[in-house]
Parts: C-alpha cells; sequence; structure tokens
C-alpha cells in the first residue's frame, strides 16, 4: 500500500497514488481516443477536450453518489450540524493522538494558506468510550482528495458531460461511444490500480493463494476492527480478496475484447458501448460479491449491482434500437465507378 505516491520538490505537496493512477488511466485513454479520431478523419480536439471535461465531470459525479449512496450521507451532514454525532474508528490513544492539520503548502519557505500545525486528532468521548471530530466541517462532502468516489457516479456525470459536447461539436456520437467503448474500460484499469495503493475497495477475507494482507490503519484493518476481527486499527489485516487487481483485470480484458474483436465485426455504430456496458456491468455484478468496503446496500444488493442490473436493461434496449435503426437504414447508394466495376 501506498496512498502517496511522491511529494512535489520543495512545495512539500504530496501526489496521492489514487488520483495519480486514475489521471494516467483518463491520459492514455484519451490518447489513444485522439488517435482513434485521427484515423476516422474526424477531429482529434474534440477527443482531448471530451477527455479533459468528462475526468472532471467524473470526480464530480463519482463524489456525489459516494456521498449519497455509500453509507456516509448523514456522517456528513452531522459533521457540519453536530460533530457529536459522527464517531471514528479510533481507540482513546489514536484519538489523542497529535497530526498535522492545516494545508501545510509551503513555497520555499512560505506557507500563502497558513503554517501547518499539529493538533489532537480528535475528541475523545469518555462516557461513550469513543472519538468524535474535533471541529464542524461543512465542506467534508466535497474534499475527494481524502478518498471516496463511485464509478458509476463518475460515469453518469461523465457521460452527460460527453453528450452535451459531441453534440455542440457535431462530432458522430455513435462512433464516439464506441471509440468510449475501449478507452472508458482502460482509464477504468489503471484506476482499479491506484485503490490498490490507496488500499481502499479491498475484498473479503480469504485463506487461498490470492488472498492480500493490508498494513496497520488500512481501511482493511479499519473495517475488520469494527466487525472484532483484530483488536486494533493498527495491525495488519487478514488475508482479504485482492479486488481491485480483479477488477483491473477484467477492465483490461473488456478493453482488448471491445477493441481487437467487436469493434472490427460492429453491425452498427455504438455496438462496441453496448458491448462495454453489458460486459462491465456484469463482471461489476459478480465481484461486488467479493467486496467488503463499505458502498451502501438495498434489497440485499449493493448500489452499484443495482446500477448494473439498470445498465443491463440499458445495455439490451440500445441493441433493439441501434439494431432496428440500422436495418432500417437503406444502403449507400453505389458510385458509378463502383456500379461498372460490379
Amino acid at each position: 500500500m501506498r496512498p502517496e505516491l511522491f511529494r512535489v520538490f520543495y512545495l512539500d505537496i504530496g501526489f496521492p497514488a489514487y488520483f495519480g493512477l486514475l489521471l494516467a488511466g483518463f491520459l492514455f485513454a484519451t490518447a489513444l481516443g485522439s488517435m482513434w479520431a485521427r484515423r476516422i478523419g474526424q477531429d482529434p480536439d474534440v477527443v482531448v477536450d471530451l477527455g479533459l471535461a468528462c475526468l472532471l465531470m467524473g470526480v464530480v459525479g463519482g463524489r456525489l453518489l459516494h456521498v449519497i449512496a455509500d453509507g456516509y450521507f448523514w456522517d456528513y451532514v452531522h459533521l457540519c450540524t453536530d460533530p457529536t454525532k459522527v464517531d471514528w474508528p479510533y481507540n482513546e490513544a489514536q484519538c489523542g493522538q497529535l497530526v498535522p492539520r492545516g494545508s501545510g503548502f509551503n513555497l520555499l519557505g512560505w506557507y500563502p494558506f497558513g503554517q501547518e500545525e499539529r493538533v489532537a486528532r480528535g475528541v475523545w468521548d469518555a462516557a461513550r468510550g469513543v472519538c468524535h471530530p474535533p471541529a464542524q466541517d461543512c465542506f467534508a462532502w466535497a474534499k475527494f482528495w481524502q478518498g471516496g468516489l463511485a464509478y458509476y457516479g463518475g460515469f453518469i456525470g461523465s457521460s452527460l458531460m460527453a453528450v452535451y459536447l459531441l453534440k455542440r461539436d457535431k462530432f458522430p456520437f455513435w462512433k464516439a461511444a464506441d471509440m468510449a467503448g475501449f478507452a472508458v474500460p482502460l482509464g477504468l484499469g489503471f484506476g482499479r490500480m491506484g485503490c490498490l495503493l490507496a488500499g481502499c475497495c479491498f475484498g473479503v477475507r480469504t485463506d487461498g493463494p490470492l488472498g492480500l494482507a493490508f498494513p496497520p490503519n488500512s481501511p482493511a484493518s479499519e473495517a475488520q476492527w469494527k466487525l472484532h476481527e483484530l483488536p486494533g486499527m493498527n495491525h495488519v489485516s487478514h488475508p482479504v480478496h485482492p479486488t481491485q487487481i480483479y477488477e483491473s483485470a477484467v477492465s483490461f480484458a473488456i478493453a482488448a475484447f471491445c477493441l481487437l474483436y467487436v469493434h472490427g465485426r460492429k453491425r452498427y455504430d455504438g455496438q462496441v458501448f453496448v458491448a462495454f456496458l453489458a460486459l462491465y456491468a456484469i463482471g461489476r455484478f459478480l465481484l461486488e460479491f467479493l467486496r467488503a468496503d463499505d458502498r451502501g446496500a438495498l434489497l440485499g444488493l449493493s448500489t452499484s449491482q443495482l446500477i448494473g442490473l439498470a445498465i443491463c436493461g440499458l445495455a439490451f434496449a440500445l441493441h433493439k434500437h441501434r439494431t432496428r435503426s440500422s436495418s432500417a437504414t437503406p444502403p449507400a447508394a453505389p458510385t458509378a465507378k463502383t456500379a461498372t466495376a460490379s
């Protein structure tokens, strides 16, 4: 686990591993999409603009779905209204431990946003034996850099932005959708490796050969401590399924299948995108049974599984609609050269 990839020299700014890999995935996917656009005779700059806009809207959408549906909504509300209603998973010693607070943005010895200070992590409630946040924070819900993004929220946000930009730039919509069919899972494959480095999105316990133990104070250790499987968060976790690696492998496999197989055999524009929607929704649905992190639940299914079922239905409907549309479109009239040759 390596939550922070590196620190910027002199500025003393940490670069989170998750966002580093997520950004790398978006850049790689955007570059591939730009080359694809040039190959089919379209403007590659449209794809570059699309990639940047979708990255921003993906973060916004992913954060909003996390806040609303991952089981932390009331924690964010109480952090703003009454922090004593929020229980943090720390014992008394950990609650009183001094931790850095403040921006700590160091510009050659100058702190334009205030110098970092060390304060107690939280406030210990002796009566209940729990740790509370030290102060109100009405913007905790917006601090995406501290972790907490839901893929499907990012996908929905990016899709809405893509529809708007493609229509504005008069770019062939379904051809762009086919590009997304192999570019999105490619970027997602990188992003899940970032999840592995950050320690989030971990799996259930396993004694199998693929089991992976996370270091003390990791999200896996915290979750197992809450279940009384560990004496404290400051212990190495029990081995768990590395679901981050599983999903990364599934995403890369989907990208390869959609690009190398479906794209060359498609019967209508949009079929690559439809294949991606269905394959990822099925793969994610199955992988969710191995996930152990908090991500919301309803009717015995996680939020992602419920959304995945809806996306499978959408993929089926799009396939039927696009198949009918392509069948109803008459073939282009042959040119004079083609007619003579035939």
